[in-house]
């Protein structure tokens, strides 16, 4: 089912718009207006997407195993030195 609506779109945008139907890229304006319009779903979709496994990452990972500062230094110092090791350094 259509639904008409009225949009506002700058003189630029409906020069661009015509030259899509002229060039038979869209077979009209609404055509045009409808693609946009699905592409910008689409971008919104994925960013939600996006931020809820950011969101899921983050309370995996909020809810999993803390080093305090001490342990945090002493991994950190044993891969400096492993990869000194590997390196012959």
């Amino acid at each position: 089912m259509s639904v008409k609506q009225s949009v506002s779109i700058s003189e630029q945008q409906d020069d661009f718009a015509r030259g899509l139907v002229k060039d038979g890229r869209f077979a009209s304006i609404s055509a045009v207006v409808q693609r946009g319009i699905e592409l910008v779903r689409a971008e919104v979709e994925l960013m939600d997407a996006e931020t809820e496994a950011l969101k899921a990452l983050l309370r995996e990972r909020a809810a999993g195993p803390f080093e305090d500062m001490e342990e945090a230094s002493a991994s950190i110092d044993r891969m400096i030195a492993k990869k000194r090791a590997d390196l012959g350094l």
